[in-house]
Protein backbone atom coordinates (compact mmCIF):
# COMPACT_ATOMS: atom_id res chain seq x y z
CA UNK A 1 0.00 0.00 0.00
CA UNK A 2 1.15 3.53 -0.66
CA UNK A 3 2.79 5.36 2.23
CA UNK A 4 1.42 8.80 1.36
CA UNK A 5 -1.01 10.33 3.83
CA UNK A 6 -4.58 9.80 2.71
CA UNK A 7 -7.07 12.65 2.96
CA UNK A 8 -9.70 10.03 3.80
CA UNK A 9 -7.97 8.81 6.96
CA UNK A 10 -8.31 10.90 10.12
CA UNK A 11 -4.95 10.87 11.94
CA UNK A 12 -6.66 12.12 15.10
CA UNK A 13 -9.13 9.22 15.24
CA UNK A 14 -9.05 7.13 18.40
CA UNK A 15 -7.42 3.73 17.79
CA UNK A 16 -9.50 0.57 17.75
CA UNK A 17 -9.50 -1.34 21.01
CA UNK A 18 -7.64 -4.66 20.66
CA UNK A 19 -10.50 -6.30 22.57
CA UNK A 20 -13.00 -5.60 19.81
CA UNK A 21 -13.83 -7.87 16.85
CA UNK A 22 -11.97 -10.83 18.33
CA UNK A 23 -14.79 -13.33 18.82
CA UNK A 24 -17.29 -14.11 16.03
CA UNK A 25 -20.03 -14.83 18.56
CA UNK A 26 -19.52 -12.23 21.27
CA UNK A 27 -18.61 -8.54 21.42
CA UNK A 28 -16.05 -7.12 23.85
CA UNK A 29 -19.00 -6.13 26.08
CA UNK A 30 -20.18 -9.73 26.26
CA UNK A 31 -23.18 -9.20 24.00
CA UNK A 32 -24.24 -11.63 21.28
CA UNK A 33 -22.74 -10.43 18.01
CA UNK A 34 -25.11 -9.54 15.18
CA UNK A 35 -25.23 -11.89 12.21
CA UNK A 36 -26.61 -11.68 8.68
CA UNK A 37 -28.07 -14.48 6.57
CA UNK A 38 -28.11 -14.40 2.78
CA UNK A 39 -31.59 -14.03 1.33
CA UNK A 40 -32.09 -13.69 -2.41
CA UNK A 41 -28.77 -13.19 -4.15
CA UNK A 42 -29.20 -9.85 -5.91
CA UNK A 43 -25.57 -9.06 -6.79
CA UNK A 44 -22.73 -11.42 -7.60
CA UNK A 45 -19.35 -9.70 -7.66
CA UNK A 46 -16.22 -10.96 -9.38
CA UNK A 47 -12.89 -9.58 -8.21
CA UNK A 48 -10.84 -9.78 -11.38
CA UNK A 49 -7.53 -9.43 -9.48
CA UNK A 50 -5.81 -6.86 -7.26
CA UNK A 51 -3.35 -5.59 -9.87
CA UNK A 52 -4.04 -1.93 -10.67
CA UNK A 53 -2.38 0.88 -12.58
CA UNK A 54 -2.58 3.03 -9.42
CA UNK A 55 -1.35 2.71 -5.85
CA UNK A 56 -3.81 4.81 -3.87
CA UNK A 57 -2.96 6.10 -0.42
CA UNK A 58 -5.77 4.19 1.32
CA UNK A 59 -7.04 1.46 -0.98
CA UNK A 60 -9.16 -0.86 1.19
CA UNK A 61 -8.01 -3.87 -0.84
CA UNK A 62 -4.39 -2.68 -1.23
CA UNK A 63 -4.49 -2.78 -5.02
CA UNK A 64 -1.35 -1.59 -6.80
CA UNK A 65 0.82 -2.30 -9.87
CA UNK A 66 2.62 -5.00 -7.85
CA UNK A 67 0.00 -6.53 -5.53
CA UNK A 68 -1.32 -9.77 -6.99
CA UNK A 69 -2.59 -11.18 -3.69
CA UNK A 70 -5.80 -11.81 -5.58
CA UNK A 71 -4.82 -13.44 -8.85
CA UNK A 72 -6.50 -12.73 -12.15
CA UNK A 73 -9.77 -14.60 -12.46
CA UNK A 74 -10.25 -16.56 -15.66
CA UNK A 75 -13.23 -16.62 -17.97
CA UNK A 76 -13.75 -20.30 -17.15
CA UNK A 77 -14.01 -19.47 -13.45
CA UNK A 78 -16.53 -16.71 -14.11
CA UNK A 79 -18.61 -19.11 -16.22
CA UNK A 80 -18.56 -21.73 -13.48
CA UNK A 81 -20.26 -19.38 -11.05
CA UNK A 82 -22.63 -17.98 -13.65
CA UNK A 83 -23.78 -21.56 -14.22
CA UNK A 84 -25.12 -21.57 -10.65
CA UNK A 85 -27.46 -18.63 -11.27
CA UNK A 86 -31.00 -19.48 -12.32
CA UNK A 87 -32.54 -15.96 -12.32
CA UNK A 88 -31.36 -12.62 -13.77
CA UNK A 89 -28.83 -11.12 -11.38
CA UNK A 90 -26.72 -7.98 -11.14
CA UNK A 91 -23.15 -9.02 -11.99
CA UNK A 92 -20.42 -6.71 -10.72
CA UNK A 93 -16.75 -6.63 -11.68
CA UNK A 94 -14.22 -5.01 -9.39
CA UNK A 95 -10.48 -5.15 -8.76
CA UNK A 96 -7.82 -3.87 -8.76
CA UNK A 97 -8.59 -2.36 -12.12
CA UNK A 98 -10.85 -4.82 -13.96
CA UNK A 99 -9.78 -3.65 -17.40
CA UNK A 100 -6.25 -4.92 -16.70
CA UNK A 101 -7.49 -8.52 -16.67
CA UNK A 102 -6.65 -9.96 -20.13
CA UNK A 103 -10.04 -11.72 -20.39
CA UNK A 104 -12.18 -8.85 -19.12
CA UNK A 105 -14.19 -8.14 -22.28
CA UNK A 106 -15.25 -11.78 -22.63
CA UNK A 107 -16.08 -11.80 -18.91
CA UNK A 108 -18.42 -8.86 -19.45
CA UNK A 109 -20.02 -10.42 -22.51
CA UNK A 110 -20.84 -13.81 -21.02
CA UNK A 111 -23.26 -12.65 -18.28
CA UNK A 112 -24.91 -10.24 -20.71
CA UNK A 113 -25.54 -13.11 -23.14
CA UNK A 114 -27.26 -14.95 -20.29
CA UNK A 115 -29.57 -12.01 -19.57
CA UNK A 116 -27.86 -10.54 -16.52
CA UNK A 117 -27.07 -6.86 -16.00
CA UNK A 118 -23.39 -5.89 -15.66
CA UNK A 119 -21.66 -3.22 -13.59
CA UNK A 120 -17.92 -2.56 -13.87
CA UNK A 121 -15.96 -0.49 -11.36
CA UNK A 122 -13.09 1.35 -13.04
CA UNK A 123 -10.78 4.33 -12.63
CA UNK A 124 -11.49 5.09 -16.34
CA UNK A 125 -7.82 5.54 -17.07
CA UNK A 126 -5.51 3.95 -19.62
CA UNK A 127 -6.46 0.28 -19.03
CA UNK A 128 -10.09 1.08 -19.83
CA UNK A 129 -9.23 3.28 -22.79
CA UNK A 130 -7.35 0.40 -24.44
CA UNK A 131 -10.73 -1.31 -24.83
CA UNK A 132 -12.65 1.62 -26.34
CA UNK A 133 -13.81 -0.21 -29.47
CA UNK A 134 -14.85 -3.30 -27.53
CA UNK A 135 -16.73 -1.22 -24.94
CA UNK A 136 -18.68 0.60 -27.64
CA UNK A 137 -19.49 -2.70 -29.37
CA UNK A 138 -20.67 -4.22 -26.10
CA UNK A 139 -22.85 -1.21 -25.36
CA UNK A 140 -24.37 -1.41 -28.84
CA UNK A 141 -25.22 -5.10 -28.43
CA UNK A 142 -26.67 -4.71 -24.93
CA UNK A 143 -28.10 -1.20 -24.61
CA UNK A 144 -28.86 -0.11 -21.04
CA UNK A 145 -27.60 -3.46 -19.68
CA UNK A 146 -23.98 -2.49 -19.10
CA UNK A 147 -22.75 0.30 -16.77
CA UNK A 148 -19.29 1.54 -15.87
CA UNK A 149 -18.98 3.16 -12.44
CA UNK A 150 -16.03 5.54 -12.40
CA UNK A 151 -14.11 6.27 -9.21
CA UNK A 152 -13.84 10.03 -8.71
CA UNK A 153 -12.82 10.02 -5.08
CA UNK A 154 -13.81 13.62 -4.42
CA UNK A 155 -15.45 16.47 -6.27
CA UNK A 156 -12.22 18.46 -5.99
CA UNK A 157 -9.09 17.72 -7.98
CA UNK A 158 -6.84 18.44 -5.00
CA UNK A 159 -8.29 15.70 -2.83
CA UNK A 160 -8.62 13.16 -5.65
CA UNK A 161 -4.98 13.63 -6.69
CA UNK A 162 -3.79 13.51 -3.08
CA UNK A 163 -5.38 10.07 -2.76
CA UNK A 164 -4.62 8.67 -6.22
CA UNK A 165 -1.51 10.48 -7.37
CA UNK A 166 -0.61 13.52 -9.51
CA UNK A 167 -2.62 13.93 -12.75
CA UNK A 168 -4.90 10.99 -11.90
CA UNK A 169 -7.78 13.49 -11.89
CA UNK A 170 -7.07 14.63 -15.44
CA UNK A 171 -7.00 11.08 -16.78
CA UNK A 172 -10.09 9.98 -14.84
CA UNK A 173 -12.13 12.99 -15.95
CA UNK A 174 -11.02 12.43 -19.54
CA UNK A 175 -12.23 8.83 -19.33
CA UNK A 176 -15.50 9.89 -17.72
CA UNK A 177 -16.11 12.38 -20.52
CA UNK A 178 -15.31 9.76 -23.16
CA UNK A 179 -17.94 7.43 -21.70
CA UNK A 180 -20.53 10.21 -21.53
CA UNK A 181 -19.84 11.47 -25.04
CA UNK A 182 -20.19 7.96 -26.45
CA UNK A 183 -23.42 7.13 -24.67
CA UNK A 184 -22.03 4.41 -22.41
CA UNK A 185 -24.20 4.19 -19.27
CA UNK A 186 -22.14 5.43 -16.36
CA UNK A 187 -22.18 6.17 -12.67
CA UNK A 188 -19.66 7.74 -10.29
CA UNK A 189 -18.31 6.58 -6.93
CA UNK A 190 -16.93 9.07 -4.42
CA UNK A 191 -15.87 9.12 -0.78
CA UNK A 192 -16.54 11.27 2.25
CA UNK A 193 -13.69 13.08 3.94
CA UNK A 194 -13.50 12.79 7.74
CA UNK A 195 -16.17 15.10 9.12
CA UNK A 196 -17.73 15.71 5.70
CA UNK A 197 -21.48 15.14 5.43
CA UNK A 198 -23.24 13.64 2.45
CA UNK A 199 -25.41 16.62 1.54
CA UNK A 200 -22.57 19.07 0.79
CA UNK A 201 -20.65 16.29 -0.93
CA UNK A 202 -23.53 15.63 -3.33
CA UNK A 203 -23.81 19.36 -3.98
CA UNK A 204 -20.11 19.45 -4.83
CA UNK A 205 -20.50 16.59 -7.31
CA UNK A 206 -23.59 18.23 -8.80
CA UNK A 207 -21.51 21.33 -9.49
CA UNK A 208 -18.75 19.21 -11.02
CA UNK A 209 -21.16 17.32 -13.28
CA UNK A 210 -22.64 20.63 -14.40
CA UNK A 211 -19.23 22.05 -15.23
CA UNK A 212 -18.40 18.91 -17.23
CA UNK A 213 -21.74 18.85 -19.01
CA UNK A 214 -22.53 15.33 -17.76
CA UNK A 215 -26.19 14.52 -17.15
CA UNK A 216 -25.81 12.58 -13.91
CA UNK A 217 -28.18 13.27 -11.02
CA UNK A 218 -25.95 13.77 -7.98
CA UNK A 219 -28.94 13.19 -5.70
CA UNK A 220 -29.58 9.73 -7.14
CA UNK A 221 -27.70 7.18 -4.99
CA UNK A 222 -27.42 4.76 -7.91
CA UNK A 223 -25.90 7.43 -10.19
CA UNK A 224 -23.55 8.77 -7.50
CA UNK A 225 -22.46 6.36 -4.79
CA UNK A 226 -20.75 8.12 -1.89
CA UNK A 227 -18.90 5.81 0.47
CA UNK A 228 -18.36 6.58 4.16
CA UNK A 229 -15.01 6.49 5.91
CA UNK A 230 -13.24 3.11 5.96
CA UNK A 231 -10.40 2.92 8.45
CA UNK A 232 -10.07 -0.50 10.04
CA UNK A 233 -7.63 0.86 12.65
CA UNK A 234 -9.98 3.55 14.02
CA UNK A 235 -12.36 2.90 16.89
CA UNK A 236 -15.95 1.99 16.10
CA UNK A 237 -18.78 0.35 18.01
CA UNK A 238 -19.34 -3.37 17.58
CA UNK A 239 -22.76 -4.43 16.32
CA UNK A 240 -24.65 -6.67 18.70
CA UNK A 241 -28.03 -8.31 18.16
CA UNK A 242 -29.64 -5.56 20.21
CA UNK A 243 -28.34 -2.86 17.87
CA UNK A 244 -30.90 -3.66 15.18
CA UNK A 245 -33.78 -2.28 17.23
CA UNK A 246 -31.73 0.64 18.57
CA UNK A 247 -30.71 1.67 15.05
CA UNK A 248 -34.09 0.93 13.48
CA UNK A 249 -32.49 -1.50 11.03
CA UNK A 250 -32.77 -5.15 10.09
CA UNK A 251 -30.09 -7.57 8.85
CA UNK A 252 -31.66 -7.30 5.39
CA UNK A 253 -30.24 -3.76 5.14
CA UNK A 254 -26.66 -5.03 5.16
CA UNK A 255 -24.77 -5.82 1.95
CA UNK A 256 -23.98 -9.44 2.77
CA UNK A 257 -27.71 -10.22 2.99
CA UNK A 258 -27.97 -9.96 -0.79
CA UNK A 259 -24.50 -10.21 -2.35
CA UNK A 260 -21.38 -12.34 -2.54
CA UNK A 261 -17.97 -11.91 -4.23
CA UNK A 262 -15.84 -14.45 -6.10
CA UNK A 263 -12.09 -14.15 -5.52
CA UNK A 264 -9.03 -16.17 -6.34
CA UNK A 265 -6.34 -15.84 -3.71
CA UNK A 266 -2.78 -16.21 -4.92
CA UNK A 267 -1.54 -19.75 -4.41
CA UNK A 268 -5.02 -21.26 -3.99
CA UNK A 269 -6.08 -23.95 -6.46
CA UNK A 270 -9.50 -22.50 -7.22
CA UNK A 271 -11.70 -19.46 -6.86
CA UNK A 272 -13.68 -19.00 -3.64
CA UNK A 273 -16.71 -17.03 -2.53
CA UNK A 274 -16.26 -14.21 -0.02
CA UNK A 275 -19.12 -12.77 2.01
CA UNK A 276 -18.15 -9.20 1.26
CA UNK A 277 -16.47 -7.06 -1.36
CA UNK A 278 -14.50 -5.31 1.39
CA UNK A 279 -13.02 -8.40 3.04
CA UNK A 280 -11.45 -10.70 0.45
CA UNK A 281 -8.47 -11.76 2.56
CA UNK A 282 -10.04 -12.51 5.94
CA UNK A 283 -10.50 -16.27 6.36
CA UNK A 284 -13.65 -15.89 8.45
CA UNK A 285 -15.40 -14.24 5.49
CA UNK A 286 -14.42 -16.91 2.94
CA UNK A 287 -17.43 -19.19 2.64
CA UNK A 288 -16.62 -21.95 0.16
CA UNK A 289 -15.97 -22.87 -3.44
CA UNK A 290 -19.50 -22.46 -4.77
CA UNK A 291 -22.49 -20.18 -4.37
CA UNK A 292 -24.38 -23.04 -2.78
CA UNK A 293 -21.68 -23.43 -0.12
CA UNK A 294 -21.63 -19.66 0.45
CA UNK A 295 -25.20 -19.51 1.73
CA UNK A 296 -23.88 -19.24 5.27
CA UNK A 297 -24.72 -16.87 8.08
CA UNK A 298 -22.09 -14.12 8.44
CA UNK A 299 -21.00 -12.72 11.80
CA UNK A 300 -20.38 -8.95 11.67
CA UNK A 301 -16.94 -9.41 13.15
CA UNK A 302 -14.93 -6.66 11.45
CA UNK A 303 -14.72 -2.86 11.78
CA UNK A 304 -15.87 -2.48 8.16
CA UNK A 305 -19.10 -4.34 9.03
CA UNK A 306 -19.87 -1.67 11.60
CA UNK A 307 -18.49 1.52 10.07
CA UNK A 308 -19.27 0.94 6.39
CA UNK A 309 -22.32 -1.31 6.24
CA UNK A 310 -24.37 -0.85 9.40
CA UNK A 311 -23.54 2.61 10.77
CA UNK A 312 -22.54 3.99 7.36
CA UNK A 313 -25.53 2.47 5.58
CA UNK A 314 -23.33 1.87 2.52
CA UNK A 315 -23.27 -0.83 -0.12
CA UNK A 316 -21.05 -1.50 -3.12
CA UNK A 317 -24.08 -2.87 -4.97
CA UNK A 318 -26.33 -0.62 -7.07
Amino acid sequence: MATLASPFIDPAAAPLSPLKFRDPEWTAKGERRATVTLGALKTLWFNTGTLCNLACASCYIESSPTNDALSYLTLAEVDRFLDELDVPTEIGFTGGEPFMNPEIMAMLDHPLVRGHRVLVLSNAMRPMRRHEAAILALNARYPAKFTIRVSIDHHTQEVHDQERGPRSWDHAIDGLLWLAENGVPLAVAGRLLPGESEGPSRQGYASLFGQLGISLDAQDPSALVIFPEMDATADVAEISEGCWDVLGLTPAAVMCSSSRMVVRRKGQPAAEVAACTLLPYDEQFLLGGSLAEARKTVALNHPHCARFCVLGGASCSP
